[in-house]
């Protein structure tokens, strides 16, 4: 793997890693780690650190070779068609977010599960609040997001 990734002209960061399966090796290590639950494992490998310089072509041969039962995920990384999970917070609505913090994309966004005392809205840019609902008790939520919206909440 470390020849191909050189006579492809690949290079991780040498100041982390030993060598392109090194590189590999580790996120191989981290994938089913606990630490990866608060986001889906394509957004944690997509909006992480491994997908910047040749970390994603890296992944992309590698993982095949290392770790073959995460083939899927690092290819619907790669692809920027996987599901994004999102914590509580407040989130400024922008186009192409590619993993900033604090931004989403315009979109359909829902939440299943036993919830109570749940609160979303969703605003203009200026603040002002264009809908939002106040759920004592749900099992599913459902929201979508317009790109003229300014945040989410």
């Amino acid at each position: 793997m470390d020849a191909l990734a050189a006579a492809k002209g690949r290079e991780v960061d040498d100041d982390m890693y030993f060598s392109a399966s090194d590189f590999v090796a580790k996120v191989c290590e981290r994938l089913p780690a606990e630490d990866v639950r608060e986001e889906s494992r394509p957004q944690w490998l997509a909006e992480g650190l491994f997908f910047w310089d040749d970390g994603k072509e890296v992944l992309l041969a590698g993982i095949p070779m290392l770790c073959p039962e995460w083939t899927d995920e690092v290819k619907a990384a790669a692809s920027g068609r996987y599901e994004r999970w999102f914590n509580d917070g407040t989130y400024m609505v922008a186009a192409k977010p590619a993993g900033e913090f604090g931004k989403i994309a315009p979109g359909t966004y829902w939440v299943e599960g036993s919830m109570s005392e749940c609160y979303w809205e969703r605003t203009r840019e200026d603040g002002e609040i264009i809908d939002n609902r106040f759920a004592t008790s749900a099992r599913k939520i459902t929201v979508t997001i317009a790109p003229s919206n300014g945040g989410a909440d």
